[in-house]
């Protein structure tokens, strides 16, 4: 088939000559496989746990294509995080189809030297993109059988019943037209609770993605005296090269948010200044190149010591860190830990003069006050999403109970807004926030942020140690 060339309004015209002469004489390129993804036996036993819940169904689970973003330009790719945790493959355009357990991937293999498309091609194309696994490669490295996605139309246009990941790829919800809406629904659902527990790779793959977190928050401290001479983008930078290096790439958008910029709980223009005698909210992670992500905040002095006033805050947070992750163990409902940490942060504000009633009933569900600076909740969980299985139903998730292998955050915050009447001007535009990333075991929980230090005192050696 005739396959549409992906060029640029300013290219360069091909003459016949060049195109006959550009077709001549090309060895076969290196493989790009070295043997078997260790992903691939335990993506085979994902598969397997989807296709029970749905027997005698046709499952197409699509990687996504490239999103423009600007002009010619797309973003780098990133694949939908349901497809590569059943497959392994984290190139674009893939599709899986799970036909009552029989999985085929139909993949965009490397363009034939056959045609113009291998020099051409600025979105595929071996000379602009590089080179794509062969259809033998992918097929190798994730022990699947795969097909030319050329193939793909003629596979769904066979009646049968089907339910597909929508919203993904324009071109497979185009495919496949007549899909019932709640089964596609319940399907997206099905691969969240799927994924809630976490198999013995995924918590490997998420220790990882932490420690590489860690050597990038004490990236960002040796590098200190920058960060205040150019402000948040240099941590912002610092850090992405980390995540580079060490991983595929940031896990979410960097939050570098200085003195009151701490008190927007998603900041990440990351443009302001970095001032002596402020605090500066860092909530950062890598994406493994497995694509699961660390979580990680820590609020630091600037200067290298609290004040008074910033430690007496900061300590607040900490106790409700605590006492949330005091709580964490299997059969524990999920919210346990955020009533836990709930509570402490309502009681400190009441010693702290804020509240306007006791805390006890401020912490009334008729109530809750004492949100005006929490606001959000103390944590999810965590995965190949930063905030993982959202789409799980909520007597699996946010009202379930723990099981061992779960992975989530815990992450009190406290936001005192730079316009808020009802403090004190001494604490206005403060924020604070402290996150770690806790498996779930057997007994218990296991930080496996632990790496980073949370202690006042000791945040305040690690930083001089570092600095040094």
């Amino acid at each position: 088939m005739t396959r549409q060339i992906h060029t640029g309004s300013h290219d360069l015209p091909v003459t016949p000559a060049l195109e006959a002469f550009m077709s001549e004489d090309w060895a076969e390129p290196a493989s790009m496989v070295a043997g078997a993804d260790p992903v691939a036996p335990w993506a085979a036993r994902r598969r397997a746990a989807l296709a029970e819940a749905f027997p005698g169904e046709r499952l197409v689970v699509p990687a996504g294509r490239y999103l423009p973003r600007s002009n010619d330009q797309d973003y780098r790719f990133r694949p939908h995080t349901a497809h590569t945790w059943l497959t392994g493959n984290q190139s674009s355009d893939a599709v899986l189809v799970l036909d009552d357990g029989d999985a085929v991937l139909y993949v965009r293999p490397a363009p034939s030297r056959d045609t113009d498309e291998f020099w051409r091609d600025r979105r595929y194309g071996d000379f602009w993109a590089g080179r794509r696994p062969t259809l033998a490669e992918t097929s190798h490295a994730f022990d699947l059988e795969c097909r030319h996605l050329d193939d793909l139309e003629a596979t769904l246009s066979r009646p049968r019943p089907t339910r597909v990941l929508r919203g993904v790829d324009p071109e497979v919800d185009r495919l496949v037209r007549s899909g019932d809406t709640a089964a596609d629904a319940m399907l997206s659902c099905v691969l969240s609770e799927l994924r809630l527990v976490k198999d013995e790779w995924e918590v490997a793959q998420l220790a990882e993605a932490v420690d590489a977190t860690v050597r990038g928050f004490e990236d960002c401290v040796r590098e200190w005296d920058q960060a205040v001479r150019h402000g948040e983008r240099w941590i912002e930078g610092t850090f992405g090269r980390r995540a580079r290096i060490d991983g595929n790439d940031v896990g979410y958008s960097s939050i570098v948010a200085a003195g009151a910029h701490a008190t927007t709980l998603h900041w990440i223009d990351n443009s302001g200044p970095v001032r002596d005698g402020e605090l500066i909210l860092l909530d950062m992670g890598v994406e493994a190149r497995s694509l699961y992500t660390a979580d990680v905040t820590r609020t630091l002095p600037v200067s290298g010591r609290f004040t008074s006033t910033q430690r007496e805050l900061y300590s607040l947070v900490l106790r409700a860190q605590d006492a949330g992750i005091a709580v964490l163990k299997p059969g524990a409902e999920f919210r346990d830990f955020h009533r836990a940490t709930s509570e402490v942060m309502a009681h400190g504000l009441a010693d702290l003069g804020l509240l306007p009633c006791s805390a006890e009933e401020a912490l009334d569900e008729s109530s809750t006050i004492y949100r005006r600076w929490t606001l959000c909740a103390s944590g999810h969980m965590l995965g190949m999403d930063v905030h993982d299985c959202g789409l799980a139903r909520a007597e699996r998730y946010l009202d379930g109970v723990l099981e061992e292998g779960h992975v989530l955050t815990v992450e009190p915050g406290l936001y005192l807004q730079a316009e808020d009447l009802k403090l004190p001007a001494e604490l206005r535009g403060i924020g604070i926030r402290v996150e770690d990333d806790l498996v779930v075991t057997a007994d218990g929980s296991r930080n496996l942020s632990a790496g980073l230090p949370r202690d006042p005192d000791e945040i305040e050696t690690w930083m001089a140690d570092l600095a040094r």
